[in-house]
């Protein structure tokens, strides 16, 4: 039987935090569900208007809905710190949602490459500064990658802090989504290990209709008609958080992925999948995360 937001568990008591919720978006329709299901949820973005946008639009459709804004710009290191010290008490749920694709080469307020900082380093931060919650809580972390993963022709194992000789802005994504995938299968292996009370899992919506389709960061190489043609197969941003769904209310091991299970994985009902090989290399995974402790400051147990 598909997985459906039906079988979603009551969440009432338990506190969830999604990353990159506006309106329209992956991360709405995720933050709208959790908090259907009873759960208090913390918005985590960068723009208070925003923020207050999307806590109406949830109470708008769940009327007892009960969420409360956390200000935070995932490029900024400064910012994540200052926003997880802002988060007390038990954490049940993190979503790293928030990201960016295929963007023309920039660097973070702390010099790094914008999709890797944004999408990696940022939610790698976040998810340290917050497991003292989450181990409370025997909580969960669901990273958001990318079926693009696939298409990384190497593991992300650079000096975040230089600038490449050459800068190809879809391969910068598909590393950065590589590296959400290596985050989520050591930290599965490293909680375990500590003897830690945290799960973790990775997510992918398939072609979902976000933000990053059609603001001129999608299919930039074909121009518009490849962005129509992006769209026509896509589904819609509500059928791509199924998957985000699945991976933080589901009993699963961690450690676990989810994508949807039909047209090669671009559409439908979220089901267990396997990611690429590249990424199931536990060496490239540990050297990841040596990297990513050195970039932010941060060292985990």
């Amino acid at each position: 039987m598909p997985w459906t937001t039906a079988q979603i568990p009551n969440l009432s008591g338990r506190t969830a935090l999604v990353t990159g919720p506006s309106t329209g978006g992956i991360g709405f329709y995720t933050a709208r569900e959790l908090a259907r299901a009873g759960a208090h949820v913390l918005l985590a973005g960068r723009t208070p208007a925003k923020l207050d946008e999307a806590a109406a639009a949830i109470s708008a459709e769940v009327p007892k809905a009960s969420t409360a804004p956390v200000v935070v710009d995932m490029a900024s290191l400064e910012s994540i710190r200052s926003a997880a010290a802002s988060v007390t008490g038990p954490l049940d749920i993190l979503v790293n949602n928030a990201g960016v694709m295929a963007t023309p080469h920039t660097r973070t307020v702390d010099g790094f490459e914008q999709q890797f900082g944004t999408n990696h380093l940022g939610p790698f931060l976040l998810t340290g500064l917050l497991l003292p919650q989450l181990a409370e809580a025997g909580g969960r972390v669901v990273n958001v990658a990318s079926i693009g993963h696939n298409a990384a022709v190497r593991a992300p194992l650079r000096d975040p802090s230089v600038a490449p000789q050459v800068y190809s802005r879809w391969q910068a994504y598909f590393q950065s989504k590589l590296a959400n995938l290596y985050f989520t299968y050591e930290g599965a292996r490293r909680f375990a290990a500590a003897g830690l009370d945290v799960s973790t899992y990775a997510a992918h919506p398939g072609f979902a209709g976000t933000h990053l389709v059609g603001n001129g960061t999608s299919f930039g190489f074909l121009s518009a008609p490849g962005d129509r043609a992006y769209k026509a197969m896509s589904q819609s941003a509500e059928d791509g958080a199924q998957p985000s769904l699945m991976a933080a209310t589901a009993e699963l091991p961690s450690g676990t992925f989810v994508g949807p299970s039909r047209r090669m994985t671009l559409i439908g009902h979220p089901e267990v999948q396997k990611s690429s090989k590249l990424s199931y290399n536990e060496a490239y995974a540990a050297r990841l995360w040596e990297i990513s402790e050195k970039a932010t400051g941060i060292t985990y147990p």
